[in-house]
């Protein structure tokens, strides 16, 4: 039997860590040679994308590709996370709640849409002086992070509930990959004088992948996509006949097929369907620089 190869569509549950879902994968196709293209907190359900046997090595293509997500912002409370997993460390009045208005939150979510530098939050993966920046501040130690530029093309509000002390706000985000939706939740509620952190949050899709393809439960016969698929998907296809595909295979570069190319780094696929690997342009060439294992027909 011919071991598994191809991307998985995973709808997370809330409260399992995705290195959970790795590990049920694992167990269920009988291999270890399983990744992730990102990872999402234990709080969060939704998509994840994981990459099955040689396909793994197209993951670096899907990691950053645009994401959306459905979340709840709750205005009125900050956590030491920025989310509901954290523990509080301020509360708004009454007095300040009620003088938050929907002209108020509409003009704090605008300027949270577009180019924005955003700060991680804290209680993150990210790694500073080689260790991450939640194990830091677990620890107690004092953790800065530097500001890095995201793009987020839409934040629009699609709910809005006031109780309790509270606001609630129900999103939807569409943004470039590295932005923390939980950083927004705590920049709008800092915006607004009252704090914020998240309560929800749902991935719904990454690049051209949507929640709505995406099994809950992996089993042993869980179809795989194929890896030509999904590569031709989010790069484009760049056809090759089997001569082509043999060159690229062995390192040599297709001479003057450069201006066949549609866009910088296609996924060359040969006759069969089968993915060859990725390609770029070398002046008026065309040359691998990745290469597939080679499908059985």
């Amino acid at each position: 039997m011919a071991a598994p190869r191809g991307i998985l569509l995973v709808d997370k549950p809330g409260r399992i860590t995705s290195h959970d879902v790795v590990a049920r994968a694992r167990r269920a196709l009988q291999t270890r040679k399983i990744g992730h293209a990102g990872t999402l907190d234990p709080m969060a359900t939704g998509l994840l994308v994981l990459g099955v046997g040689p396909a793994t090595r197209l993951l670096t293509y899907i990691v950053g590709l645009d994401k959306t997500y459905e979340a709840t912002i709750r205005l009125g409370v900050a956590t030491d996370s920025d989310d509901a997993d954290g523990v509080e460390t301020t509360r708004a009045d009454a007095a300040a709640i009620d003088a938050v208005t929907e002209d108020a939150i509409t003009a704090g979510v605008a300027a949270l849409t577009g180019p924005i530098s955003q700060v991680p939050s804290r209680v993150s993966a990210i790694k500073v002086g080689g260790r991450r920046a939640y194990d830091l501040a677990r620890a107690g130690e004092h953790v800065e992070l530097a500001a890095r530029e995201v793009t987020v093309s839409r934040f629009e509000v699609t709910g809005i509930r006031r109780a309790d002390g509270v606001i609630d706000l129900d999103v939807v985000v569409d943004c470039s990959s590295g932005t923390y939706i939980r950083a927004l939740a705590r920049d709008l509620g800092a915006a607004l004088d009252v704090g914020g952190h998240l309560t929800r949050l749902r991935r719904t899709r990454i690049g051209p992948f949507e929640v709505t393809d995406a099994v809950t439960d992996v089993a042993p016969d869980t179809p795989l996509r194929g890896d030509a698929e999904v590569a031709a998907s989010v790069l484009g296809a760049f056809p090759v006949t089997a001569e082509e595909a043999r060159d690229l295979r062995h390192g040599k570069r297709l001479t003057g097929a450069a201006a066949r190319l549609a866009t910088a780094n296609p996924a060359a696929i040969d006759p069969d369907g089968r993915l060859v690997g990725i390609v770029e342009r070398r002046g008026d060439d065309v040359k691998s620089i990745m290469n597939m294992a080679e499908e059985p027909l």
